[in-house]
């Protein structure tokens, strides 16, 4: 089996659009450098993602410079977003818990309300090293996220991905695959592992950057998203509830959390410092 490596790189600096991939990304605490700094919602203060609205994966963030954001997506107008002055923060809601973020403003509010016809704000996360904690059970004191689902890095395989392509292929909705990694939206993908190895792994070092393995991920609604057409399906929910189902939790990938910053390069080897873990179910 070839040595594993890192075989790709994912930002989204606005959660729940697309994003570039770039060869290399500076690892913070709390994520990737620009990853999911940005987030829409309602009027409310709750989150709005893929979830509701399955079109915001035709839409698209480039980084525009000092934290900034280029919005793109069909029929509209591109839109330059610069990061907000320090004002009065809002109170958002992000799966139940509170964050405070930063109002980027009308223009980009507009836009966004005009491209799903449902009224959003756009707001920025201004200090996500003290904005917005990680679950404490899986926590340690002080370590933070930015507007990921709840932690800093999601890592996913090629192997597993084949793995669950394969089942895919075996099950109710064949046409529906074979699957392409953006339907798990990680922020790191790994090749050269057997499939569901991760299942197992505890810590690990990319390149010059160790992290913990802290949980296996859920999955939801938003992966039966074709993130080209914004079209909804079966898969993969319905073969992970057969095959990769952990109490109710539909699994695929593993959250990590940083136990130093660093730079990231595609091609940097990956070596798995722990396993203890028994695996998931495949």
């Amino acid at each position: 089996m070839p040595t594993p490596a890192l075989h790709s790189l994912h930002v989204r600096p606005v959660k729940s659009l697309g994003g570039p991939s770039p060869v290399e990304a500076a690892v913070e605490p709390w994520g990737l450098a620009g990853d999911r700094r940005w987030m829409l919602i309602d009027a409310t203060g709750t989150v709005v993602t893929q979830r509701q609205h399955a079109r915001l994966a035709l839409a698209h963030a480039e980084p525009a410079g000092d934290g900034g954001v280029r919005l793109s997506a069909p029929g509209m107008e591109p839109l330059t977003v610069a990061v907000p002055e320090p004002s009065a923060t809002v109170t958002t809601e992000i799966f139940g818990k509170k964050v405070e973020a930063v109002p980027a403003g009308a223009a980009a509010d507009d836009w966004f309300t005009a491209y799903l016809g449902d009224g959003v704000r756009l707001v920025h996360l201004d200090d996500p090293a003290r904005r917005r904690p990680v679950d404490p059970k899986y926590a340690r004191p002080g370590e933070t996220v930015n507007f990921a689902d709840g932690y800093p890095v999601l890592v996913t395989t090629l192997a597993s991905l084949d793995a669950l392509n394969s089942l895919i292929a075996r099950g109710d909705h064949p046409d529906e695959g074979p699957l392409p990694m953006d339907r798990f939206r990680p922020t790191v993908v790994v090749g050269g592992t057997a499939p569901w190895d991760e299942d197992r792994w505890t810590r690990l070092a990319i390149g010059e950057v160790t992290f913990r393995v802290v949980k296996p991920c859920a999955r939801c609604v938003v992966t039966t998203n074709d993130q080209r057409t914004a079209r909804r399906g079966k898969e993969p929910l319905r073969t992970l509830a057969r095959h990769r189902l952990i109490g109710q939790k539909m699994i695929f990938g593993q959250n990590l959390i940083p136990e130093r910053t660093g730079t990231l390069r595609v091609g940097d080897p990956v070596e798995i410092l722990g396993e203890d873990r028994p695996p998931a179910p495949a």
